[in-house]
């Protein structure tokens, strides 16, 4: 029998529970798991909290709701209740997260029980095709991608901070003038996870790997210099991202993208990859 009631902050004794439901999605919880992997449970060392809603199968003992809450609030899995019981426990304290992200179904029933008082949104995203490439591409790879040096952070920070303001619509650098944005940047770098194709100094197209788990690898920020759009660099560049992930890593590429993007769905499936999924963002 089902029994439901409130969210719970999850600890070590969950971790089994935990990675063979991270495991059922493997590419949509790609996020989660990247996280669960290197640190555990520990919120310190998780950079945030795992919720799980308290609905389990007395025998199975399997979880029925999970939710990541740090700094983006990420609903895994969970009915209606389930949704409802972290919506209660998340309104008990001041919001921090910048963004709701995940599973459609999951992220906007969440949002329902969240509106009245997070609300209004800055924009709600409801149709992000989740996409997935086990094999490598269909298109020749742009080989002048390659991993960005720490030593070039200064060149590709520009082009990373437009496309954060293109696709985000706000401005990476306020509030602290953009110190964490960059920090986050050369972190990327540093772990061999951003690429980018220069030309005469400049990059003209770019890519990271912003979640990397045991089995599937996210690619974030697909940025074409204005310049140079509709030449098929964005094809090419991502191609080569993918290839990175699939033959060197030994990972799914996997990738979200808004539905009304019609030229960049047209190219990743020229690329290969295929709906998984369908997620939803909501921006604050």
């Amino acid at each position: 029998m089902l029994r439901l009631a409130g969210a719970r902050l999850l600890d070590d004794s969950d971790y089994p529970a935990v990675r063979a439901a991270l495991a059922a999605d493997p590419v949509g919880s790609c996020m989660v798991s990247a996280r669960v992997e290197v640190a555990g449970l520990d919120p310190w060392r998780l950079g945030g909290e795992l919720w799980g809603a308290d609905g389990r199968t007395a025998r199975s003992g399997a979880l029925h709701g999970l939710c990541f809450s740090g700094p983006n609030m990420i609903p895994l899995r969970g009915n209606a209740a389930a949704l409802r019981s972290f919506a209660d426990r998340a309104l008990r304290r001041q919001r921090t997260c910048s963004s709701l992200v995940g599973p459609s179904e999951q992220v906007l029933g969440l949002w329902d029980e969240l509106v009245a008082e997070w609300g209004p949104a800055r924009e709600v995203r409801h149709d992000q095709p989740l996409m997935a490439l086990d094999r490598l591409p269909a298109v020749p790879v742009d080989r002048e991608v390659r991993p960005v040096r720490p030593d070039e952070l200064d060149r590709y920070l520009p082009a990373a901070i437009a496309m954060f303001v293109e696709e985000v619509g706000v401005d990476p650098r306020a509030g602290d003038g953009g110190a964490s944005y960059r920090a986050r940047v050369a972190e990327l770098i540093a772990g061999g996870r951003a690429f980018a194709r220069f030309e005469n100094g400049e990059v003209v197209f770019k890519a990271e790997i912003g979640a990397l788990s045991e089995t599937v690898g996210q690619i974030q920020g697909v940025w074409v210099h204005p310049d140079r759009r509709g030449h098929g660099l964005g094809s090419a560049g991502t191609a080569a991202v993918s290839t990175r992930l699939i033959r060197g890593m030994g990972r799914v590429a996997s990738l979200y993208v808004n539905s009304f993007n019609s030229p960049a769905l047209a190219a990743y499936r020229k690329i290969g990859f295929r709906q998984v999924g369908r997620y939803a963002t909501v921006l604050f």
